[in-house]
């Protein structure tokens, strides 16, 4: 539902307190005109803690610095037939007692006097008692048609033919704050930018607001080869075709996601990039670590915001790197349970979400993960990534040899690499042919079979370093329990 419609059936529903949580205060400011507007005929009346009200006669207390004096004013005013009224930065007053009771005497004047008014602010929450009185939501980031309305008004006054490229371009704003968008627009005046370098410049300023959020990261697509994970492939390919219109009105849901569960080294990441290269899609990685402030409440802020972004990109992928060094059965208990809520709010979106946003999760063990988290309907389906075996091991080395050798790779003795590095993952394999360059660099020659041959024995690798563990894992991953990718 689109949020002017969510607005209107709210005003229609006679709910008389919203609260609005935005950083996005003019924006805001113009839908509430704008469905204002369409509604009554009155004008609506806009307090702040500075100005007061604002266009009010001389002879008339516009109420500034004095938030209690602006809500007196709705009740004592009965003669104006203002419907709504829009009080910016309330939220800094809830818990102030006086004003949190006055509300709450104002819920049933506004609902008899079919009245409304609309507060903002940049909280997350509002104190418990005043939720069965206040209707709280969420102001999104624009959608495609004010993402458009933007451009069109920005290009009309430029030499810039843009109307082949107008949908690549409102994608590329996907996620763009309407301020953020305009700001964007304003530094490609005085350059002759043509549609590949605007894309470009928007990509760079996209990854510097994402980077921003702490915990965010937009990558930009990669064509990257895996060797082997035939499995996971093959399910993936099934699965790209239903991104599509005809799959859609076939019936069919969008995939929420997968969990890769594996060893370290063996191409869980890497899958990531490859996925979004092969389906043509923007990359967010989640760094759950980051997400985590000193400040109480501002991780849940931090990752609702995430939330929010990822949305607004959408369709796009959701990586969520190392989930379960975060996520743990034993959450910390000495964080003031602020893991538990930022838990919960993830899990239950995972559980919600419709929006096209491919979720893969990565996760080195499987062991401490909660169990809510593994149940069907947050992921799709969950992937056991193991070592390589010696087919794929010949496929690894190829890939690799392939992309920094590709008219000599074929030179190289992959057969015999691949017999004498059983038990290595795809870093490690990846780690022998670097150390056989280093050789034949340091001795002024290109690197042969022989170096890499004695790369290779003197790389102990993790699976005998750490193999109890390994074997473990391995006979999880072979219980029949998960998929092997």
């Amino acid at each position: 539902m689109k949020f002017e419609e969510k607005i209107k059936k709210i005003i229609a529903s006679n709910n008389s307190l919203i609260y609005i949580q935005t950083n996005e205060e003019e924006r805001l400011e113009n839908i509430l005109i704008n469905i204002n507007n369409r509604l009554f005929r009155e004008s609506i009346q806009t307090w702040d803690f500075v100005d007061g009200y604002k266009n009010q006669p001389e002879s008339v207390s516009v109420c500034k610095q004095n938030p209690l004096e602006a809500l007196n004013k709705i009740e004592i005013c009965t003669s104006i037939n203002t419907k709504i009224f829009f009080l910016k930065d309330f939220h800094i007053f809830f818990n102030d007692a006086t004003i949190n009771r006055k509300l709450k005497n104002l819920y049933r004047f506004l609902k008899k006097n079919n009245q409304c008014i609309f507060m903002s602010g940049t909280d997350l929450e509002i104190p418990n008692n005043l939720t069965d009185y206040i209707t709280q939501i969420k102001l999104p980031l624009p959608n495609e048609q004010e993402i458009e309305n933007e451009i069109e008004k920005f290009f009309k006054h430029t030499n810039i033919n843009i109307n082949n490229n107008k949908t690549i371009i409102n994608k590329a704003y996907k996620g763009f704050t309407i301020k953020q968008i305009r700001l964007s627009l304003f530094q490609l005046l005085g350059y002759n930018f043509n549609i590949s370098q605007i894309l470009n410049q928007i990509f760079k300023e996209k990854s510097h607001n994402l980077n921003k959020n702490n915990g965010l990261k937009l990558y930009n697509n990669k064509n990257t080869n895996i060797g082997g994970l035939n499995n996971l492939k093959k399910w993936l390919k099934s699965r790209k075709i239903t991104l599509s219109k005809q799959a859609n009105a076939y019936g069919i849901k969008t995939p929420k996601g997968i969990l890769l569960v594996g060893i370290q080294g063996t191409g869980k990441s890497l899958s990531a990039h490859s996925i979004s290269a092969e389906w043509n899609l923007p990359l967010l990685k989640l760094d759950i670590g980051k997400v985590f402030a000193s400040t109480l409440g501002e991780s849940e802020t931090r990752i609702e915001k995430i939330i929010q972004i990822s949305q607004a990109m959408s369709p796009c992928i959701l990586w969520i790197d190392e989930i379960d060094k975060i996520f743990t059965k034993n959450n910390n208990i000495n964080d003031s349970g602020t893991t538990q809520r930022v838990t919960s709010i993830l899990l239950s979106w995972l559980s919600e979400k419709e929006s096209e946003i491919f979720i893969i999760a990565t996760a080195n063990t499987i062991n401490n993960l909660p169990s809510e988290m593994l149940r069907k309907g947050r992921f799709d389906e969950i992937f056991f990534v193991d070592l390589p075996n010696f087919k794929n091991r010949m496929n690894i080395f190829k890939v690799h040899l392939k992309r920094i050798r590709p008219l000599t790779w074929n030179r190289y003795n992959i057969y015999y690499f691949s017999k004498i590095s059983s038990g290595f993952s795809g870093s490690e394999i990846e780690q022998a042919i670097v150390n056989a360059m280093y050789l034949g660099f340091n001795h002024n020659r290109e690197f042969t079979s022989i170096d890499i041959i004695n790369s290779i024995r003197d790389i102990i690798p993790m699976s005998r370093t750490n193999h109890k563990e390994i074997k473990k894992m391995r006979n999880w991953g072979y219980s029949g329990k998960v998929q092997i990718a």
